[in-house]
């Protein structure tokens, strides 16, 4: 399963399915840089499709499925499967999926060890600059303004709060190193506390994803906010990715490194 087309990426799309997966064979279609040569998902595809299909990563193995990068957008559940194929091939991986244990975010950095992975809870420019963004505002204001975070999805969505509303926590975090993630303050009464960040969802209709970081002093209020109008902006970003991980050696990668190298 050796690259051998250095023109065109050919991509094995995992959650093949499910929305996000549709939306990256739509944007797929319109390049001429990628294609989808596999899809693994439980649900069959519910149209015809050109590429090989199987409902788990140890029946793709059976079939001859020639790839350069696996996307994923699928479930948690499916890491173990995924790592194991793309360990077995010496396969690069884009993951998406959210909503990962600790232990499987540890699986995934061991896995980069040995080939390049990329690894993003969001893969929107706009998301990864607002993270850039909330850093540097956490620098400036230091102690001095509260942070909240909110965000808000469609009611499908499985796992709360967002990947991506902890991204933004996560980068916060490197610059307020004593922060304390707050989900939840209806169980207790208390003032709040300076090393608090809160963190909100909210999940209705088909909101396809907001996130809103508020910066809150005396007498002033920043707030960071972007909003998502469709699917597509997160499937050019995967496949950007998927372009940009074949030409990388092993190791873990996110969009500043894609955006860094683009320069």
């Amino acid at each position: 399963m050796k690259r051998t087309d250095k023109a065109m990426t050919k991509i094995i799309m995992t959650g093949c399915s499910g929305k996000m997966g549709k939306s990256i064979l739509a944007a797929a279609e319109g390049r001429d840089d990628v294609t989808i040569v596999g899809g693994v998902d439980l649900a069959a595809p519910s149209q015809p499709v050109d590429f090989v299909y199987a409902p788990s990563f140890d029946q793709l193995a059976q079939k001859d499925c020639q790839a350069d990068v696996i996307v994923d957008f699928s479930h948690p559940s499916v890491l173990e499967s995924l790592l194991r194929y793309a360990l077995a091939y010496q396969m690069p991986v884009v993951i998406c999926t959210t909503g990962y244990s600790e232990e499987q975010k540890n699986q995934i950095k061991a896995a980069a060890q040995e080939i390049p992975v990329f690894y993003s809870g969001n893969m929107s420019l706009g998301i990864n600059l607002i993270i850039e963004l909330a850093k540097k505002a956490a620098a400036v204001f230091g102690e001095g303004f509260d942070i909240e975070i909110v965000e808000q999805h469609h009611n499908q969505k499985l796992d709360a709060p967002s990947g991506t509303a902890l991204m933004i926590a996560d980068a916060i975090s490197e610059v307020k190193t004593d922060a304390e993630y707050i989900y939840d303050r209806h169980a207790y009464r208390k003032k709040r506390d300076k090393k608090e960040i809160g963190i909100h969802s909210i999940r209705g209709g088909n909101i396809v994803g907001e996130h809103e970081v508020i910066f809150a002093g005396q007498d002033e209020i920043l707030t960071i906010r972007h909003s998502a109008r469709s699917k597509t902006v997160f499937a050019v970003g995967a496949l950007n990715a998927a372009v940009y991980l074949t030409t990388k050696k092993a190791g873990l990668y996110n969009m500043s490194d894609l955006l860094r190298d683009s320069d």
